[in-house]
């Protein structure tokens, strides 16, 4: 009876032993990740504030809708196509262009403001390892930023929709051209497939710079980020007359990401023509990009290893 007993009151006890040695391997970057979301509303913030921004735009511009849906029935199918889906892929390219500044300012005070504000002292008291810490600060922008955006997207464009047909129907004018030409159901699948590929895998050695700066500089880490590259480049152009460092450069910023026609801003009647996922996997850039990143992302986590507060 007295062992029983005993076993009784030892278990809670071996229980709270045995917990941390049973816990997911995931854990700590989950808490981590979501430390992000705490410290840096911006992430959801940013791209919220442009989304109303767009949509209150977009109300007013609905007093022409009726007169531009009786042009739009002059014109040819792709026209027409055009026409109706611009506003929609207008919304989808400012979104983008919102992610890559949120990114962009998010890495850079990513590591630098918990040195500035000398947070790190706590946040390196707690068993979470420097390893953890960065990597879950550079899937914040490569994962969860782009998914953040796509889903502040649809919910943007759905209300576009629903505003645009309640208005033609007051109108007195049939909504079928305006629901089969805005293919959203094509416009976010392919707004997915970019934000995790360009807006992610591509740039992920951008963001992995920019935290390295971040954990490196003891101020001004906006200018730091950019005078070494812009160094680089003059350099270049005085030694040798070329510029393919900042060929490299702008085709990562801007081209050969497999980004499709949202990269250049063309319009398309089938959006799902673009999507070449294999392509895009098997292409030297993203595997040598990736590579850089991880270098990146390595220094930084040595740095933030030995760095204290500011």
């Amino acid at each position: 009876m007295n062992t029983q007993s005993s076993a009784m009151h030892e278990s809670p006890l071996e229980s709270q032993v045995i917990a941390p040695a049973v816990m997911p391997a995931a854990r700590p970057m989950y808490w981590s990740v979501r430390r992000e979301l705490w410290e840096n509303r911006s992430i959801y913030i940013a791209p919220l504030a442009v989304a109303a921004v767009f949509l209150f735009g977009f109300l007013i511009s609905t007093i022409h809708l009726p007169g531009k849906m009786r042009a739009a029935s002059a014109l040819d199918p792709l026209r027409q196509h055009e026409l109706i889906a611009q506003p929609y892929l207008i919304a989808s390219g400012l979104m983008m262009l919102t992610t890559l500044v949120v990114g962009v300012f998010y890495c850079l005070d990513a590591l630098y403001g918990e040195r500035r504000d000398r947070s790190i002292l706590f946040w390196k008291s707690l068993p979470v390892s420097d390893l953890t810490t960065v990597l879950s600060k550079a899937i914040t922008p490569v994962v969860i930023l782009p998914l953040v955006t796509f889903a502040i997207t649809v919910v943007m464009q759905w209300i576009m929709l629903l505003v645009s047909t309640a208005v033609l129907l007051g109108s007195g004018l049939s909504v079928t051209t305006l629901w089969a030409h805005a293919s959203l159901f094509q416009t976010w699948l392919m707004l997915l497939y970019h934000l995790l590929t360009v807006h992610g895998l591509w740039y992920a050695p951008i963001y992995g710079w920019l935290l390295l700066v971040s954990a490196w500089a003891r101020r001004a880490p906006f200018l730091w980020a950019g005078l070494p590259l812009l160094a680089i480049g003059v350099v270049e152009k005085i030694a040798f007359n070329t510029s393919h460092f900042g060929t490299m450069l702008a085709n990562r910023m801007i081209g050969g990401g497999g980004g499709g026609d949202f990269m250049t801003g063309s319009l398309s009647m089938d959006p799902l023509m673009h999507f070449t996922p294999g392509e895009f996997l098997i292409s030297p850039g993203l595997w040598i990009g990736l590579a850089v990143a991880a270098a990146f992302l390595a220094a930084a986590v040595r740095l933030r290893r030995s760095q204290g507060p500011i």
